[in-house]
């Protein structure tokens, strides 16, 4: 998967939210690293509890705000979004 550069920039950002210290200090890393774990890019909230359903996540009765507050799930601020598997 290719990652543009407002993902990569949004990972860059807010890696720490998902690990204790930085696995990226430039966008080749960053890029680098999403490849490593195959990470995804959805384009809606809808498509976030589908990928979690997918993976075997029970996701019943859960918020769309709670899905979002993850540490996997990382908003890349034009609706779509980055999801890490640590």
């Amino acid at each position: 998967m290719q990652f543009d550069d407002d993902v990569l920039e949004c990972f860059l950002e807010n890696q720490l939210q998902l690990f204790p210290e930085k696995v990226a200090e430039t966008l080749e890393e960053a890029e680098d690293f999403l490849e490593d774990c195959m990470a995804v890019v959805v384009d809606s909230v809808e498509e976030v509890l589908a990928y979690f359903e997918e993976e075997g996540i029970d996701t019943e009765g859960v918020m769309n705000e709670e899905i979002l507050d993850a540490d996997e799930v990382f908003d890349i601020g034009d609706g779509r979004y980055l999801i890490v598997e640590g």
